[in-house]
């Protein structure tokens, strides 16, 4: 399961998206998300899966690469179905002893579990397609008019950036630990809560020594290239708009406005 974490990770290949301007695919995802939360219909949910088909056909990142990142929020995923499915109230659907399920249960945990699925499926096509750098630099392009106020934009971009870079590499750490832990005689499986709770101590503690070892190196190599955050730095490769972020834009925005208008001929 710890291999099967997309998030964060980025898939090298050519494509249209992976070409595009990281401030388009960042727009793009919280357009996208926005539009899952405004979709409370079939017509709507229609369109959402339309968009996101096409999206990972652009991508021409395997589906089965993008759906393997679904393995580690399953039981995530199922708890919040299982919630909206058996305490919702309203119109009885099926009844047995003292557990009941009624219609608006049924539509909204059918409604939550492709809303939340679309949601993680979406914001790992970003990362997929999109490198650290490139996505450091949308973000610091993007909150540019937060330095009226005195946010450092830059730094903040960094550690957002770095944050995503460094969950791959500390899954990885996670596999390494476990499996070396397995073969000294470990057991993280059986017993109870207590009990599976004491033997992920040596799991956790070596974790944590590496996390820290990481960070420091990050910090030295990045003191050796006299880094002293984003004042008065230059870029090597600025970011500049060109007519396929454009014609993006004007599909998001074409999108958006589908799934509003799904969304109201849907109550008609």
């Amino acid at each position: 399961m710890i291999r099967d974490i997309t998030i964060g990770q980025y898939y090298q290949t050519d494509s249209v998206l992976h070409r595009l301007d990281p401030r388009d695919k960042i727009i793009g995802t919280l357009v996208f998300i926005i539009s899952l939360f405004i979709a409370k219909n079939v017509t709507s949910y229609a369109v959402a899966t339309a968009f996101l088909i096409a999206v990972i056909m652009l991508s021409r990142v395997p589906f089965s690469f993008i759906v393997r990142g679904m393995k580690a929020v399953v039981i995530i995923l199922l708890i919040t179905v299982l919630f909206n499915l058996f305490l919702t109230p309203g119109i009885t659907f099926f009844s047995v002893w003292k557990i009941r399920i009624t219609y608006e249960g049924l539509k909204m945990a059918g409604y939550t579990a492709v809303r939340l699925t679309y949601l993680i499926l979406g914001s790992s096509l970003m990362t997929l397609t999109t490198t650290p750098n490139n996505l450091t630099d949308g973000l610091e392009s993007l909150m540019k008019p937060f330095r009226i106020f005195r946010v450092p934009v830059h730094e903040i971009a960094m550690m957002m950036s770095i944050a995503l870079r460094f969950i791959p590499i500390l899954m990885e750490e996670t596999d390494k630990i476990m499996k070396a832990q397995l073969s000294r005689g470990a057991d993280f499986e059986s017993g109870g809560l207590i009990k599976r709770s004491k033997a992920l101590i040596p799991l956790l503690v070596p974790l944590f020594v590496s996390a820290f070892r990481r960070a420091n190196d990050l910090a030295m190599a990045m003191e050796a290239r006299c880094y002293h955050g984003g004042e008065g730095r230059t870029k090597m490769k600025p970011l500049v708009y060109k007519r396929a972020d454009l014609a993006a834009y004007a599909v998001i925005i074409m999108y958006f406005a589908l799934v509003i208008v799904a969304q109201r001929v849907g109550m008609l």
